[in-house]
């Protein structure tokens, strides 16, 4: 399996039957200028975890070029619809079957609205079981007692969450929630993007060090082997 970093929250996952493309905000990244062509990028499915410009800025795009099939709430998947996108699959809230297996979308703390001001739905998370390693993407998070119940599901082989604090878990935060979900490798995402996530990359992963676990950041385009 092969997680490739785009910036910010978009990242890509290859398994050996599909490219499964997250949270797709390139063209408006500055740090991603230059490093990642976004007309470039395949995807057999595009998962949104809520409706914020960061998160679906390229996803109309990115769609109606691969014909990917868009999965998130129900209201992003709506305004996905009312803006020409066919090949949708809208959630809330539980698990379902879906062409990779079965998936659950998770509650996240966090807000949602689209980029036309319309009501994004919940924010969630996927937590996903059957593909040849089982991973769970928070979304965009605070610290919640509900992770706690990720064990319950599954046996995690990694996780990717975000760490820049300030609009969701910073390192301390989510050290904590890789014990919540029993996950000792944590992929971290949402961070440097802006001023206010900006973190200290050494100290962040020496603090998952000395707990015994491993805090990956990769680096815009970097594709890692997992």
């Amino acid at each position: 399996m092969k997680f490739t970093f785009y910036g910010h929250s978009c990242f890509l996952i290859e398994t050996q039957k599909e490219k499964i493309l997250f949270d797709p905000f390139l063209s408006g990244n500055e740090l991603a200028a230059g490093k990642v062509d976004v007309n470039s990028i395949e995807a057999d499915y595009i998962l949104a975890s809520h409706g914020h410009g960061d998160h679906v800025g390229d996803l109309l795009s990115i769609a109606t070029r691969t014909g990917a099939q868009v999965i998130g709430a129900f209201e992003v998947i709506t305004w996905a619809q009312n803006n020409g996108i066919k090949n949708v699959h809208p959630m809330n809230f539980g698990p379902a079957r879906l062409g990779f297996g079965k998936m659950h979308f998770l509650p996240a703390a966090h807000s949602s609205a689209l980029p036309d001001g319309s009501y994004g739905g919940n924010p969630g998370g996927f937590l996903f079981h059957d593909t040849e390693k089982k991973f769970y993407y928070t979304g965009d998070t605070c610290l919640t007692m509900d992770m706690q119940l990720v064990p319950r599901y599954t046996k995690l082989d990694f996780a990717i969450m975000p760490i820049g604090g300030n609009f969701t878990m910073d390192v301390d935060d989510a050290l904590i929630a890789s014990d919540f979900i029993g996950c000792d490798k944590i992929i971290g995402v949402h961070f440097d993007t802006f001023g206010y996530i900006r973190i200290d990359h050494d100290a962040a992963k020496e603090k998952f060090r000395t707990a015994g676990k491993e805090l990956i950041l990769p680096v815009i385009g970097e594709t890692i082997e997992l």
